[in-house]
């Protein structure tokens, strides 16, 4: 008897695990880009440390905020979103903040953001100098605030920026930065011969960051070079 009921038991159980766990699957998906509202163009982010995406689902007396990750160019997507209204907003991020807005996700979503970034890094020239990486480029300010530093950082993927490099060069700036001005930045493949190896290809970046709290840095797209 005591058999028969546990195996009553376990059935109970079963039945009610199947019917717990048969939940609708996740039928849309969301996707887009963060873009630059004057030029268009992507804002270039962080894999590492970067910006990201906060979202609430409306109909739950649960208010949690759950997060989506930007790629390097800018772009995002999640392919396992349910249907239904969000409250969307890009946060702590390269760019002046902005206002969560409510969203209707149903089916291939894209939504794109709109926004004012810190720092254009523009006119970029990155080029192999003997045995020095030099990167050229000026920078466009947007807000009052002082430009903090300026680097340019190195790595084999193209996801390089200044929390994932292997070799780097830094500027501390602390004003504001001058737009006609062209800055340069070195880089010694000598010095860090141990981690950028002749014959080797490599991605590098120019990177600002401006003295906001909360503030990522601003890039332009990475450049490949042989050494």
């Amino acid at each position: 008897m005591k058999t028969l009921k546990l195996h009553l038991f376990f059935l109970l159980l079963l039945l009610t695990g199947c019917s717990i766990d048969n939940y609708p699957a996740p039928d849309a998906q969301l996707f887009g880009t963060i873009l630059d509202a004057e030029t268009n163009e992507p804002v270039e982010q962080d894999i590492i440390r970067g910006s990201a995406i906060e979202y609430i689902e409306h109909g739950y007396e649960s208010q949690t905020k759950q997060l989506m990750i930007f790629k390097n160019d800018g772009s995002y997507r999640n392919n396992l979103v349910f249907s239904n209204t969000y409250s969307i907003a890009p946060v702590r991020g390269n760019f002046v903040p902005v206002t969560p807005q409510d969203v209707q996700v149903n089916g291939a979503t894209q939504l794109d953001f709109k926004v004012q970034p810190y720092i254009r890094v523009k006119d970029v020239k990155i080029e192999k100098v003997g045995t020095k990486v030099v990167a050229s480029f000026k920078l466009q300010q947007t807000v009052i605030n002082n430009v903090r530093k300026i680097g340019l950082y190195a790595h084999p993927e193209p996801t390089v920026g200044e929390p994932m490099r292997t070799a780097l060069a830094e500027q501390e700036i602390n004003a504001a930065s001058d737009p006609n001005k062209t800055y340069q930045i070195e880089l010694d493949q000598a010095a860090n011969s141990n981690v950028l190896k002749t014959g080797s290809q490599y991605f590098f970046r120019v990177g600002a960051i401006i003295d906001a709290p909360e503030s990522k840095f601003n890039y332009a797209k990475a450049v490949r070079l042989a050494l």
